[in-house]
């Protein structure tokens, strides 16, 4: 039986708000402070914005299925539009002495969460 298009986007849309919680999760009990979720702009969203000792962290979150799908989960191209969404949102969450960054985590089903930090440098 095939699921109806617009049930597979709610249920897409529910995991990807539980990978969400996970990773804010994760990141507070490695001593981050979440600031900011689901941030919107125009070129994009940003999953979370977290800060600790003078870094503000821009997070995109990835939740697969299978642990093997999490290597093709993230590309140059979608870096680049979270990339663009931190560039228009930066000065909201980051003191001029703060240094920012952006990072990935990478979430599957039955394995620890994979962090990428740094992940875009231009």
């Amino acid at each position: 039986m095939k699921i109806a298009r617009p049930e597979r986007r709610r249920r897409a849309e529910l995991e990807g708000r539980a990978a969400e919680r996970e990773a804010a999760n994760w990141f507070a009990a490695q001593g981050w402070s979440l600031v900011g979720e689901r941030v919107k702009t125009k070129l994009g969203e940003i999953d979370l914005v977290l800060r600790r000792e003078g870094t503000v962290v821009f997070v995109e979150v990835k939740w697969r299925k299978s642990a093997a799908d999490l290597d093709l989960a993230i590309d140059e191209r979608r870096l680049a539009r979270v990339a663009a969404a931190v560039e228009a949102v930066a000065h909201e969450y980051a003191e001029p002495h703060e240094d920012i960054r952006i990072d990935v985590i990478l979430l599957a089903p039955g394995v620890k969460p994979r962090h990428i930090a740094n992940a875009w440098q231009p």
